[in-house]
């Protein structure tokens, strides 16, 4: 009988640029920088803590549409386009630009912290012993993960099939310090270019991977994570290097389970020794340390 997997809450807690000040109410009072912002937040059924005064004094909120992930959002005073926030990573700080998006969300993921120094740690100490990691970002939208392992000293391919979303994602390059030539970047549907990497023999030291619940790429493919995770993971599996660090696996969809995401790493890496882990990531509340989670993962490290 396979053992039960243990959930483990990640939490992200090295912040200064960023706090979750509260929820509630099916809601999330947010400070980013300099600036307070209120988004929906389902998963937040309890009672909020602070007064109404400090919800009614957020610079934005996002008003949420009919459909899924839709909306816009309404600004009592105006914002500034965009405004950098940074994170003081182990192995180096990250700055990245912050702006109100149609999606709800401002172009960083704070939770993913927890990721981000753990893979950045594995690549230094990999480092350290004259080995320099090469690191597939997939899925990689405004390429905090990305930075956060060229930081460390890893060579980043950066895949994306959003230009958008990859101009974002150098323009944060550039506010971390970071070289041209410290990541390089593909616009292209991930399947796609996985399938080329594997026919080239490509290997990779470490993959991480955010993919949406649904999507569409550059040329009209459609992507339905319940259907085509486990190609993506198997894809993955034939990239990694015989000597490989780690792979992490992030999803937002909420009809799945941190069991499932462990059972199918578990399957797909089971060759390579190692550990699994899975469970959510998740902030904490600033005033009270309440842990709001926010998506689940699943990550396998060497050693």
């Amino acid at each position: 009988m396979l053992p039960v997997p243990e959930c483990r809450l990640l939490v992200a807690a090295a912040w200064s640029d960023y706090a979750l000040l509260d929820s509630g109410s099916g809601a999330k009072l947010e400070r980013y920088g300099a600036f307070r912002v209120i988004r929906p937040e389902p998963q937040a059924m309890w009672r909020r803590t602070l007064l109404e005064r400090e919800w009614l004094a957020a610079d934005a909120i996002f008003e949420a549409g009919s459909a899924e992930d839709s909306g816009h959002w309404r600004c009592p005073k105006p914002l500034p386009e965009s405004w950098p926030i940074s994170y003081p990573g182990r192995v180096g700080s990250i700055t990245l630009a912050a702006r109100l998006t149609p999606f709800r969300h401002l172009g960083l993921f704070p939770e993913q912290a927890s990721h981000w120094d753990w893979a950045a740690e594995k690549i230094a100490t990999a480092r350290a012993t004259g080995r320099t990691a090469r690191v597939l970002n997939l899925f990689a939208y405004t390429g905090a993960a990305s930075i956060a392992a060229a930081l460390a000293g890893a060579e980043v391919t950066h895949v994306d099939a959003s230009k958008k979303a990859i101009a974002w994602a150098k323009e944060n390059q550039t506010l971390s310090g970071l070289g041209e030539r410290s990541i390089r970047w593909i616009a292209e549907d991930a399947v796609a270019f996985l399938r080329r990497e594997v026919r080239r023999f490509k290997s990779y030291d470490g993959i991480f991977l955010d993919p949406p619940k649904f999507g569409r790429g550059d040329q009209g493919q459609v992507w339905k994570l319940f259907d085509d995770l486990p190609e993506v993971l198997a894809l993955c599996r034939q990239l990694l290097a015989p000597e490989a660090l780690f792979l992490v696996l992030t999803t937002y969809a909420i009809r799945a389970s941190f069991a499932s995401l462990h059972y199918l790493l578990e399957e797909t890496l089971e060759d390579l020794g190692g550990t699994i882990e899975s469970g959510e990531i998740c902030l904490a509340e600033e005033a009270t340390g309440r842990i709001l989670p926010t998506a689940l993962y699943g990550r396998w490290g060497a050693g």
